[in-house]
């Protein structure tokens, strides 16, 4: 008998965020718990720590919060991932802290995240930590956003406090500019809308949570993106019996975005000189192609002289080279940044040295508040320009997260102090 065939829906990284308390690692939790993605041990494990604590109910935000310090003062503070599959998807979750002082954490977490949930306590409404998060979601470039109307449990399942939750949020998603948004009810406690429907929510005809998750597009498929390759290193195999590898030159790295084809017309750069794909290579093996976010190796038709942070594209799509860069730029150093140093900006596998210009404004993270100010403290957000001292191969955040995005890093303690997005 034939094994039935199952859809493979992709892989779909998201991310949980919303204001403390709203039930973010709760949510995960139930997730795992009713997807069966929780290991009997864990689970046994999780069930005496609640019942130490004299909880009646198992404690399913135990499953996230990892650090002993989060256990003890019962909040999130570092990113936890966690990995669950339904069978027709496989899943990436990146549990975000609440607290103002933890943004860096959240810009992290946020910056490969396809689709972010927004928790709101159906107690408390919209907050200003909820429009924080809003805020980042869409700064980063979170392109599907869920609005979850969280604990209905405690206010009876009362629609009319849902409905009034969704027309504050949406004059609030308005203003940000926020167009692709979803609101569901739900009892993250109880697991209400979550994998099941339960019967309490019975005027909420829509899908639940994980319907919602397992419908939602992958990275890389809503819209044609142009094929970049930065190199990553240059294979020279210098010691071989083997003849055929005595002019081998393959150039090694990971397919940021788009995709190439054997027999392709690419241009390198910096230098633009153009060539074909001779070969594409994963393991020794020949492919015909390259997709998005996978690693190989390309072979071209001709000598090029091309080296470690050089990038591969497409003849006909390539990208701006550019010594000057306009960014949003979250500062996560504790020494704040100085407009008289010198910082190396590391663009996907290209290293240059930087310089602010000249910081445009700060965002107030809780007003949204445009500020003027000289210099960055720890999680702050701004807009700066940025001047290079060797040109990057760059596309707006907008077009392409991977080509869009550096981080700076001190050249003093090579500690990486800030994350932008590149605007234009």
């Amino acid at each position: 008998m034939n094994a039935q065939h199952v859809e493979d829906r992709g892989l779909l990284r998201f991310l949980t965020c919303g204001s403390v308390d709203d039930g973010k690692s709760t949510l995960i939790g139930r997730l795992l718990f009713d997807t069966k993605a929780i290991l009997a041990d864990t689970l046994t494990a999780i069930e005496r720590t609640s019942s130490k604590r004299g909880m009646t109910a198992v404690d399913l935000s135990l499953l996230t919060d990892g650090l002993q310090a989060e256990r003890e003062q019962g909040i999130t503070i570092d990113v936890a991932y966690r990995y669950f599959s339904t069978g027709t998807r496989k899943y990436i979750i990146a549990d975000a802290p609440g607290h103002e002082q933890y943004t860096r954490n959240m810009v992290t977490a946020a910056s490969t995240a396809n689709l972010a949930i927004i928790l709101i306590d159906a107690r408390k409404g919209v907050l200003t930590q909820t429009r924080r998060h809003s805020y980042l979601a869409n700064l980063v470039g979170i392109p599907h956003l869920i609005v979850a109307v969280n604990k209905m449990d405690l206010v009876d399942y009362d629609r009319a406090t849902f409905e009034r939750i969704v027309g504050e949020y949406r004059a609030f998603a308005e203003q940000i500019g926020l167009t692709d948004v979803r609101f569901i009810p739900l009892s993250a406690l109880n697991g209400d809308m979550v994998v099941d429907r339960g019967d309490r929510l019975d005027w909420y005809d829509g899908p639940t949570l994980i319907d919602i998750l397992e419908a939602a597009p992958a990275a890389h498929t809503e819209k044609a993106e142009s094929f970049r390759f930065p190199v990553q290193y240059v294979c020279r195999p210098q010691a071989s019996d083997n003849p055929d590898l005595h002019d081998y030159r393959g150039f090694m790295g990971r397919v940021e975005a788009g995709e190439a084809k054997v027999g392709d017309t690419v241009t390198v750069l910096p230098g633009g000189r153009s060539s074909r794909i001779k070969d594409i290579q994963l393991n020794g093996q020949s492919l015909p192609r390259a997709i998005h976010e996978q690693s190989v190796t390309l072979l071209l038709e001709d000598e090029i002289d091309i080296s470690r942070g050089d990038m591969i594209v497409n003849a006909d799509e390539v990208p701006a080279q550019t010594k000057q860069i306009e960014a949003m730029l979250c500062w996560m150093s504790e020494t704040p940044l100085s407009p008289a140093r010198t910082y190396w900006l590391r663009h996907t596998t290209r290293e240059v040295k930087a310089k602010v210009a000249g910081i445009a404004y700060r965002v107030d993270i809780n007003s949204l508040d445009h500020e003027s100010v000289t210099t960055l403290a720890m999680n702050d957000i701004a807009r700066l320009t940025l001047k290079l001292a060797q040109p990057i191969f760059a596309d707006p955040y907008v077009d392409s997260r991977a080509t869009g995005a550096f981080i700076i890093i001190d050249e003093a303690t090579n500690n990486t102090v800030g994350a932008g997005m590149i605007t234009r």
